[in-house]
C-alpha cells in the first residue's frame, strides 16, 4: 500500500471521514455493546444522532435490541464471532418501520482477540416494496410466488413484521400455512428466537395439553421428570398451533387464559408460570362457521383472528407452478437427484390440474416423476396416474375463441398471464390456443 494513503487511512478523523461518505450505515460496539462508532447514514436510516448514541449501551441507546432475537450480546458477550447477514426489520426513533440487509463483521485486536462487532447495513423498505407492487419479485422471506394473490400475502408478511399481533391463517391443507408463520417470525424482531409449531389434531386431548404447557415428575404415569411444553419453549419467541380447530372445549378455556394472561400451570404443577408468546394460528376450515355451529368459542375465536391471512389454493395461482416446479428441482438437484428438466408436455398438465393438495402435492409429483424419469428430462409419462387421468377426463377446460382472447389480450394490456386468468384458463392453455390460432394485438406484451 503507498506509504501516503497508508497513513491516510490510519488517521481516525480521516477514516471516519470516509465511513462518513458512505451509503450504507456503519454502527460498532465492543463486547459490552458500547457503541464506538456511528457514521451520518446510520444516523439518516434509524433517525438517531451519534451525539446521543456514542459511548451507551446498544440496548439502551435504541430501547431494546437493535437486530432483535438476533442479538448475540444478550447474555455473555460472545468470545468469537461468525461473520453474518440477515435481513431485519427496525423501528425508528420517530416510530417508522424500515427493512434493512445487514452485515455483521467481526473485530480483533493486535493480538487477534475478539474484541466487538462492525456492522454495515442499508435501507431497502422501499426496494422491496415497489418489487412487490410491480410484481418483480419471485420470492420472498423463503415462499416462492408471483402470482398478485401471494403478492399480497408477501405484503401482509411485511406489515405484520412490524407489530406483534396474533393471526390467523387459513388455507387448505398443502398451501403452506406452515411457511407463511415461519416468514411472519423470521421477518419479526422475534426473529432468531424459538419459532414453535404444534399440530393440534394430531395429538389426543391428555397428551396435548402436556405438549403445550408441559408437565411436572409424577403427574401421570410416565411422567419421569419435570418436562416444558411448547409454550415454555416458545418463550420470547412464536408459538404455531396449527389445526386450532380441533381443539376440545376445556383445551380452548385454557388457551383462552394464556392468551389473556401470559400465564399457565404445567400438568400436574401448581406453581403459574409467565411466558412471552407471540401466538400464531391456522386451519383448513372455517372457524367463523364453527364458532356459529358453537364448537368453537366466541371469545378465543377474536382473540387468534386478530389479524386474518387467507393463503390461495394452487390451482387459483396457476402462474405459480414453473416457478414452484423449478425450484423443486433444484432442492432435488442439490441432493443429487438431476434431470434434464420439465418437458412443455409435463409442464402443461401440470397448469391443467386443479391440484387438491395444492403446493404441497406438486412437490410429490415433482419427486415421483424424478424417480420416474431416471435423470432423462420430465415427461408427460413420467407424471403421476392421477394427473394424466385427469386431464384425460376433463378434456379442455374451457372452450377458447379468437374473439375471446382477443378481448381478453385488450382488456389485460397485452398481458398473457393475466389474460388466462381473464379467462379463467391456465397460461399453458392459453398459450397453446395462440400457437394454433394467433391472435393479433398491438399491444402484447410477451409473459
Amino acid at each position: 500500500m503507498d506509504a501516503k494513503l497508508e497513513n491516510l487511512l490510519a488517521d481516525k478523523t480521516n477514516l471516519e471521514r470516509i465511513l462518513d461518505s458512505l451509503m450504507e450505515g456503519i454502527i460498532a460496539h465492543d463486547k459490552e455493546r458500547k457503541i464506538l462508532f456511528f457514521n451520518r447514514a446510520a444516523e439518516q436510516i434509524t433517525g438517531y444522532d451519534r451525539r446521543e448514541i456514542l459511548g451507551k449501551d446498544c440496548h439502551e441507546a435504541f430501547g431494546a435490541p437493535f437486530c432483535g432475537g438476533r442479538c448475540s450480546f444478550c447474555g455473555e458477550p460472545p468470545n468469537s464471532w461468525t461473520n453474518i447477514d440477515y435481513p431485519l426489520n427496525i423501528v425508528t426513533k420517530d416510530g417508522d418501520h424500515r427493512r434493512i440487509e445487514m452485515s455483521v463483521t467481526g473485530m480483533t485486536d493486535d493480538s487477534g482477540c475478539f474484541t466487538g462487532v462492525l456492522a454495515a447495513f442499508r435501507d431497502v423498505t422501499d426496494l422491496v416494496g415497489l418489487q412487490i407492487r410491480l410484481g418483480k419479485i419471485t420470492s420472498f422471506a423463503g415462499i416462492i410466488g408471483q402470482d398478485y394473490k401471494m403478492l399480497q400475502v408477501f405484503e401482509q408478511i411485511r406489515q405484520l413484521a412490524t407489530n406483534d399481533y396474533p393471526v390467523f391463517i387459513t388455507g387448505e391443507t398443502g398451501t403452506g400455512k406452515e411457511l407463511v408463520a415461519t416468514a411472519i417470525h423470521n421477518e419479526s424482531q422475534r426473529g432468531g428466537r424459538p419459532f414453535v409449531p404444534i399440530n393440534c389434531g394430531a395429538l389426543p386431548e391428555g397428551v396435548l395439553e402436556s405438549e403445550l404447557f408441559g408437565h411436572v415428575k409424577g403427574a401421570f404415569s410416565g411422567a419421569i421428570r419435570n418436562k416444558k411444553g411448547r409454550f415454555e419453549l416458545a418463550n420470547e419467541g412464536t408459538i404455531f398451533l396449527d389445526e386450532v380447530v380441533d381443539l376440545t372445549k376445556s383445551m380452548q378455556v385454557k388457551l383462552l387464559r394464556v392468551l389473556q394472561e401470559g400465564t399457565f400451570e404445567r400438568v400436574g404443577g401448581e406453581e403459574t408460570i409467565g411466558v412471552d408468546v407471540r401466538v400464531i394460528s391456522a386451519a383448513n376450515r372455517d372457524l367463523k362457521k364453527e364458532v356459529e355451529k358453537k364448537n368453537f368459542r366466541e371469545d378465543l375465536f377474536y382473540r387468534l383472528n386478530v389479524v386474518p391471512v387467507e393463503l390461495p389454493p394452487l390451482r387459483e395461482r396457476k402462474n405459480d407452478i414453473p416457478l414452484l416446479a423449478e425450484e423443486f428441482l433444484r432442492q432435488a438437484s442439490e441432493q443429487g437427484q438431476k434431470t434434464a428438466g420439465l418437458s412443455k408436455q409435463a409442464l402443461a398438465i401440470m397448469m391443467d390440474y386443479p391440484w387438491p393438495g395444492n403446493v404441497r402435492e406438486l412437490q410429490n409429483a415433482i419427486h415421483y416423476s424424478l424417480f420416474k424419469c431416471k435423470g432423462k428430462m420430465i415427461g408427460a409419462e413420467d407424471l403421476p396416474l392421477e394427473m394424466k387421468e385427469s386431464r384425460s377426463r376433463r378434456g379442455p377446460t374451457r372452450k377458447l375463441k379468437p374473439e375471446m382472447v382477443r378481448e381478453a389480450l385488450r382488456l389485460t394490456g397485452g398481458n398473457k398471464a393475466k389474460a388466462a386468468r381473464h379467462l379463467g384458463v391456465g397460461r399453458a392453455t392459453l398459450y397453446r390456443f395462440l400457437e394454433d390460432f394467433p391472435v393479433s394485438h398491438e399491444t402484447v406484451v410477451s409473459q
